[in-house]
């Protein structure tokens, strides 16, 4: 059985690639397949996320093991195979190759091609030239500084605010004459 993934990038419109791989192969192997259609070096850090139709992140497959708590599983790309993960088309995945400045691939599974096997990882379709592998720090910066800006005002509202629109009833702790003690203030906390 093969699996055929698109995947686009929200950085680079005429941006695609198309892989085929075994569904018997690993996520390394996927990860190796696309970093090679790109022409990104393999030495970054990076991590596959099976997603839900919204994007949402579910589980996480990293590059390396990663120290997590004993209730939560953890799937490494070298242990873990295609089919045990994916089993439908349309399963949406991101591969964030850039986690400094959390930039990732969009994938989907557009088709399973059942009564075929692939020895090797095929890129079928190669359109446009990827984005940049990693952002220059002074790039992440000012990414960093428009997004801050951007929710500041639209998330926190307008900077006309008084404190005495606040109404009080909605509050736990407040009462008509202030603020209600601190049971954590006591010495023995």
């Amino acid at each position: 059985m093969v699996f055929r993934f698109l995947i686009l990038s929200d950085e680079v419109d005429d941006f695609k690639r198309e892989i085929q791989i075994d569904a018997s192969a690993t996520f390394l192997d996927l990860h190796d397949a696309i970093l090679d259609a790109v022409g990104f070096a393999k030495d970054e850090m990076s991590s596959f996320f099976l997603c839900e139709d919204d994007w949402t992140k579910k589980t996480e497959i990293t590059r390396v093991e990663m120290d997590t708590s004993s209730d939560q599983d953890n799937y490494t790309m070298e242990d873990t195979v295609l089919e045990d993960m994916i089993e439908d088309e349309g399963q949406r995945l991101l591969f964030v190759f850039d986690y400094l400045a959390d930039r990732a691939f969009f994938m989907e599974l557009k088709e399973i091609i059942t009564g075929k096997t692939l020895s090797e990882p095929l890129c079928s379709k190669s359109v446009g030239k990827p984005p940049k592998q990693s952002m220059p720090i002074e790039e992440i910066d000012k990414k960093t500084t428009e997004n801050n800006t951007a929710v500041g005002e639209e998330f926190f509202g307008d900077s006309e605010f008084e404190d005495d629109e606040l109404d009080k009833d909605g509050f736990s702790g407040l009462d008509d004459e202030g603020p209600v003690e601190n049971p954590f203030d006591d010495e023995r906390y």
